[in-house]
């Protein structure tokens, strides 16, 4: 980060502190106070049972309803600051695919084909692809971010943590809230929820929001009518359903829809080479690119404005059905989890950020996945010993056409590809009470999987290079022990100490978009050199220490974690470019991650919580074999800033008859990170470095004054003014780079301007 932007951030928080509302962040929500005005507990389900979050011997940071609806945050992707050493972005040009990344470890490639690092779970259910993944929940009780591998309760995909958003069931009283919102941008949003009183056994409830926003890049000269792009045009509910024919058996029933129709982030064009150097160094109105004049609309200031020739649009509709039945037997409890989601995700892409047409892309993706999960948790020997066990499956199927046009239609590409995944698992954790303050975890998880794949890839109109239709070639199959053991010590009844061993385990598979063809052999008669020879699973042994604390009368909480993993067979994508627009997928060898985190929060007060949080990361490739060749020492790891930091504090200023009003703001920091596993330094100007798509990190600020409580002819209305990205942080958070084979051309994404607007809704 620039020392102006440092400066900026400093003097920012200088006049937060003054202000009292400095931001928020931390491990759990301001919450309501305690009769001693100290801060009250959050119970999670993070280890698949109820528990106070500060007992939880793994690093996991919680917020609450009060915190999510302070804020004003439905979706994932708004999270980004919740948590130490987690960075979410969407990825390059998409507004409905998220980018999670966890202590250094992060899947870049959105393609439908690859797993996420971070697994993301709604009530249970996985969420099993990035794609469709960022949508809106109207309800949240709370979010669970725990940090590390999970791969003995969660499974696979979750090598680097996982995320679980919890929604409010019906209660079975009549209530809702409302809620209208207008910002600049011509910005605005409704949303609701009405929760029903109680007719017999059943209850129910209904939420949801309708949002629109005009976009926030102009776009002049388009073909096909495109004024801006960027802008948001969604909607979403969910109806929730809850029998409880008897006393200890409930079924809850919820169905979530998601609809996005608008345009992408704006391709901004950062970069050509012309004759073998960057574009900057030559006349930028030259047609030395392919004998086009490319290099005139290259920028690498945050532009308002741009030019495209396409006629861009991602539309993304997601839809969920989830029954989990839960039967009560005292000493144990029995779980069923049932569910099934689909998607639709069709997306045209301008990623030449001018209005030559160089580069088009377009997908059309059809998916959709069934799991059941069955669950037993209980308690024995005097509640001494707690477990959990269950068995799971999945299976999941997609197909994606993925049309490419380059050079005026000189290269059309046929690319499409379809995947088929079907896993088993069986788990089971052990909670045992060596003593009153000594407590010894241990966990283990089998998983099975199988896949299989389908390619298709021509172009203009000839022979395919690639025909490979499902069972030509044969299933990758993995199987995987992912073990976990801890030991928890109570130093007294508010600090605990534990140390940790777990297993984190990515699942391997075949690169769906591959172009390598090679002549036919034996082994592999289609040529398909990478779908003959699939990426192996990616793992992870995770140590890990931790110290968690209520102290000064439980007026401050304060938690620590140190890590160190050892990752082996890391998945990396290489976008090359060549061909179909596509990656090439390398299992790079090895690698060391460790760092510290550190979260606190203080309550001296109960109208003041102030929330801190700061985070170390450093990683070190210990081997990465390309070409042949060692080149660990250059080589960058993407999406792992060195530092994280949050700052935060809801102060509340006033309160009276009338109501009471708060003042929050949320600051968050990332550090410089690379976006890229290329070489750090070359030997050509013209050969693809990291350090091209290297962001310079951002400092993202948000505020919000809020007027609550305010009573009005028999319910409570509440009016917020609030402003995002206030210091317009304009360094580029996302990039593509296409590489020497094409020229050099590296576009970039930029996190949204400032926003603000006005809030107003009723409680009742």
């Amino acid at each position: 980060m620039s020392m102006t932007g440092l400066n900026r951030g400093a003097s920012l928080l200088a006049l937060t502190m003054v202000l009292g509302a400095a931001p928020a962040i931390a491990q759990e929500a301001p919450a309501a106070a305690d009769v001693n005005g100290g801060l009250e507990d959050i119970v999670v389900t993070a280890q698949k049972r109820a528990e106070n979050v500060q007992q939880v011997p793994i690093a996991i940071s919680a917020v609450s309803t009060e915190y999510l609806q302070s804020r004003d945050i439905s979706s994932i992707d708004q999270l980004g600051s919740i948590a130490p050493n987690m960075k979410i972005d969407r990825a390059p040009s998409n507004k409905t695919i998220s980018q999670i990344a966890i202590r250094g470890s992060v899947t870049i490639n959105p393609s439908i084909t690859w797993e996420p690092a971070v697994g993301m779970y709604v009530d249970g259910v996985y969420i099993a692809k990035a794609q469709g993944s960022i949508f809106d929940i109207a309800d949240l009780e709370r979010v669970e971010v725990l940090r590390g591998p999970q791969g003995t309760l969660y499974g696979r995909n979750t090598l680097a943590g996982a995320v679980n958003l919890v929604t409010k069931k019906p209660s079975g009283e009549l209530g809702g809230q409302v809620e209208a919102t207008y910002g600049n941008f011509d910005g605005w949003k409704l949303k609701g929820v009405l929760d029903l009183p109680a007719m017999g056994i059943f209850s129910a409830k209904v939420s949801g929001q309708i949002q629109k926003r005009d976009g926030v890049i102009d776009i002049v000269g388009n073909p096909h009518g495109i004024t801006d792009t960027n802008d948001i045009d969604s909607q979403s509910f969910m109806v929730q359903l809850r029998a409880e024919p008897t006393d200890n058996l409930t079924f809850d029933y919820a169905y979530d829809y998601s609809n996005f129709n608008q345009r992408p982030d704006y391709a901004q064009l950062y970069q050509v080479n012309l004759n073998g150097g960057p574009a900057d160094i030559f006349d930028p109105n030259s047609a030395n690119y392919s004998g086009l004049p490319l290099a005139q609309f290259a920028n690498k200031e945050r532009q308002t404005k741009g030019s495209i020739d396409a006629d861009v649009f991602e539309k993304t509709r997601t839809q969920g059905h989830a029954l989990t039945a839960s039967l009560d037997l005292g000493d144990a409890t029995l779980k069923s989890i049932t569910s099934y989601r689909k998607l639709r995700f069709h997306d045209n892409l301008d990623l030449d950020g001018s209005p030559l047409a160089i580069a088009r892309t377009e997908r059309d993706v059809k998916y959709h996945q069934f799991s059941q999960e069955l669950q037993v948790s209980g308690s024995a020997l005097d509640d001494n010993l707690k477990y959990v066990a269950g068995l799971y499956y999945f299976k999941d199927h997609s197909e994606t056409k993925n049309p490419q046009s380059y050079f005026y239609g000189a290269q059309d590409f046929v690319s499409n590809y379809g995947s088929h995944t079907e896993a088993w698992a069986a788990y089971a954790q052990v909670d045992y009470n060596l003593t009153d303050r000594l407590v010894l975890v241990g966990g283990l998880r089998y998983n099975h999987e199988e896949k299989d794949i389908s390619r298709y890839y021509a172009m203009n109109g000839g022979a395919p290079f690639i025909d490979v239709g499902y069972g030509d070639i044969p299933k990758a199959k993995y199987n995987n022990l992912s073990p976990a053991a801890t030991v928890r010590y109570e130093l007294t009844d508010r600090i605990n100490v534990y140390a940790r061993y777990a297993r984190g385990y990515k699942s391997g598979g075949f690169n769906g978009e591959t172009s390598s063809v090679g002549a036919p052999t034996a082994e592999c008669p289609s040529g398909a050199l990478e779908l003959c020879d699939p990426y192996k699973p990616e793992k992870v042994d995770s140590y890990e220490i931790g110290f968690k604390s209520r102290l000064l009368d439980n007026k401050l909480q304060l938690n620590i974690a140190g890590f160190w993993d050892e990752h082996k067979d890391i998945q990396l994508a290489v976008f090359t470019a060549q061909g179909a627009a596509s990656s090439i997928v390398r299992n790079a060898g090895a690698a060391r991650i460790r760092g510290i985190e550190l979260e606190a929060i203080v309550r001296p007060a109960d109208f003041f919580t102030f929330n801190t949080s700061f985070s170390i990361l450093d990683a070190k490739y210990k081997s990465f074999i390309e070409f042949g060749q060692e080149v660990a020492d250059n080589r960058a790891f993407p999406h792992t800033p060195k530092y994280t930091a949050s700052l935060g504090a809801d102060w509340r200023v006033a309160e009276g008859d009338w109501g009471r009003f708060n003042l929050i703001s949320d600051l968050n920091y990332v550090s410089k990170y690379y976006t890229y596993p290329y070489a750090i330094d070359v030997n050509f100007p013209s050969e693809q470095t990291a350090k091209t798509t290297m962001s310079q990190g951002r400092t993202i600020v948000n505020l919000r004054g809020v007027v609550s409580e305010i009573p009005l002819a028999g319910v409570e209305a509440q009016v917020s003014l609030w402003v995002r990205n206030l210091l317009k942080e304009d360094n580029p958070s996302n990039f593509i780079d296409f590489g020497p084979g094409f020229g050099g051309l590296t576009v970039a994404y930029y996190p949204d301007p400032r926003t603000y607007g006005i809030t107003a809704g009723i409680k009742f």
